[in-house]
């Protein structure tokens, strides 16, 4: 039943019950205030006929008392009231509905992901898939989103822990289902979808790493758990951050790596440009792309300023990613040789804290006295800072449920230790912009990561991290043989970087504009998505 058809059937009901009601009130007014004793039937038509504005005559001599005339005109009134609240309530809504779309009820595809329902993960997830021209259907229960997004993707429109709605997004047909709301619906739409069929390959993911396991009972093949992903890179680049060594990079050979590494204040390259900066001719790293706010640009453009909030993304040899390193950090960084304090110790906390242990001192704030927590405080408040020994600390992680919250605390921590690194976890993207303005130095959004892993483990994709935009795809590209790098314009035409070649046997990092490219050569491109998707239609 849509939502009008609900108003329509509420407001019978309501109107049918006013009117018992009020015949049981009109029996009482006309004995008391003019002793004539009348049925109820009798009673019940005079207030629908008042009700419905057809007449009033058939009791009109019986009426002699100002009291029962005041009693009339109230029920007049009533009437009247419920026949204009028709109007907005169940009338437009009636015609809206007539008038407007109806969303699909079933699609025909086959090889597709089927996605239970739209969420801010989805969104990612759907770009993932878009990008790599792999078909889908998103299942959403609710009608008026499903009309909304049926103008721009594949829709059913349904409850998705229904065994009916999921087989008219042909599951039977298709690559794998993502269940995507919350955990006791996840584990329902996981139980629908493999009576559906038996073979079907099922993705669900947990908010709570504690019902995982009910997950894989009802049938799911793989359980993706966001929260713990995130924690983890957060630690990892909590890590990276404040350590004077390269730290984790993705190798492509025995003498070529890729890593990210974050523009830090008052670094020997802060506030220049990419042209300015020098990078390949002091360290020979090559620039790939940049993060620029949470935006990322591949390649980014000479009069891009690497600011204290850039993350740059480079390939070379180890020797000169760390070189490059030793140039991105700054001198009072350097020095700090305090704990990392780790602010919340929910999932993602815990798995940050974990990943830094290893490492680093860590220093734990929660506002609860639990397990692991170093600190019993808010993490807002300057107190709690400076008992957790912000002073000296190298970088706070802040890993808050609430946004509002966290853009708080980061302010805090700004106000409090102005040099202090602050690397925060945000629930949605949208709040990643917010959290650089408040002083944040690296900021991933649980929706992104979440959106990340999903397509991961779908597309089985080469990444540098589930959190990261850009994939590393190793292609043949006989349409370039002979000519330059620069001559192709590979990067102006397509985004792409070319960070390696593979030739007989042996993977060269020596790759610049005045590179020739052979026919056998197989090139390793580093890009977004729809930049791989470019290279491959336009020079593979």
């Amino acid at each position: 039943m849509t939502n009008a058809s609900r108003r329509v059937v509420e407001y019978l009901l309501g109107a049918l019950g006013l009117m018992v009601l009020l015949a049981f009130v009109y029996q009482w007014g006309l004995s008391t205030f003019e002793g004539a004793e009348v049925d109820y039937v009798h009673a019940l038509y005079v207030v629908v006929e008042t009700f419905t504005t057809t007449g009033f005559g058939l009791d009109v001599e019986r009426w002699t008392t100002d009291r029962m005339y005041l009693l009339m005109i109230g029920l007049q009134l009533a009437g009247v009231g419920l026949i204009f609240l028709a109007l907005p309530a169940v009338i437009v809504p009636l015609v809206d509905e007539a008038l407007s779309s109806s969303p699909p009820e079933s699609v025909d595809l086959t090889g597709h992901v089927v996605i239970c329902s739209f969420t801010p993960r989805g969104e990612t997830l759907v770009r993932e898939l878009d990008a790599n021209d792999q078909p889908y259907a998103i299942v959403e229960p609710d009608r008026d989103r499903a009309v909304e997004l049926a103008a721009e993707h594949s829709v059913v429109h349904g409850d998705p822990e229904d065994v009916d709605t999921l087989r008219a997004a042909s599951a039977a047909d298709a690559r794998a289902l993502v269940a995507d709301a919350d955990d006791e619906t996840n584990a329902s739409i996981v139980l629908s979808a493999r009576e559906v069929s038996e073979d079907l390959r099922i993705i669900s993911l947990v908010e709570k790493e504690d019902v995982a396991d009910y997950h894989r009972y009802a049938g799911a093949d793989e359980v993706v758990s966001p929260r713990r992903g995130l924690g983890r890179s957060l630690g990892g680049k909590a890590t990276q951050i404040v350590s004077d060594e390269l730290g984790e990079a993705v190798e492509l050979g025995e003498d070529l790596e890729i890593a990210e590494l974050l523009i830090h204040r008052d670094s020997p390259l802060a506030d220049s440009t990419v042209a300015e900066s020098r990078i390949g001719e002091r360290t020979g790293a090559n620039v790939i792309g940049a993060w620029v706010r949470g935006e990322f640009e591949s390649p980014p453009a000479p009069d891009r300023v690497l600011d204290e909030h850039t993350v740059i993304l480079v390939a070379g040899r180890e020797e000169q990613l760390e070189a490059l390193k030793q140039l991105t950090l700054s001198e009072t960084r350097r020095h700090r040789r305090g704990p990392v304090i780790v602010a919340g110790y929910g999932v993602v906390g815990r798995a940050a804290a974990s990943q830094l242990a290893a490492t680093d001192d860590v220093v734990v704030v929660d506002l609860e006295d639990k397990g692991g927590v170093d600190v019993v405080g808010d993490a807002t408040e300057r107190s709690t800072l400076e008992e957790a020994g912000i002073d000296e600390a190298r970088s706070v992680l802040i890993t808050l449920g609430s946004d509002t919250t966290t853009v708080f605390a980061a302010l805090a921590v700004k106000q409090v230790a102005p040099e202090v690194e602050v690397i925060a976890r945000a629930n949605d993207a949208e709040s990643v912009p917010k959290l650089y303005r408040a002083g944040a130095g690296y900021v991933l959004a649980l929706s992104t990561v979440a959106g990340r892993m999903l397509a991961s483990h779908l597309l089985e994709e080469e990444v540098l991290r589930p959190e990261s935009q850009v994939q590393l795809v190793r292609v043949t590209a006989p349409n370039l043989g002979g000519r330059t790098l620069a001559d192709a314009e590979v990067r102006a035409r397509t985004g792409c970087s070319v960070v390696a070649i593979e030739r007989d046997g042996e993977m060269r990092g020596d790759v610049g504009p005045n590179t020739v490219v052979r026919e056998d050569d197989t090139l390793v491109i580093a890009g977004t998505d729809e930049a791989v998707a470019r290279f491959n239609e336009r020079l593979a």
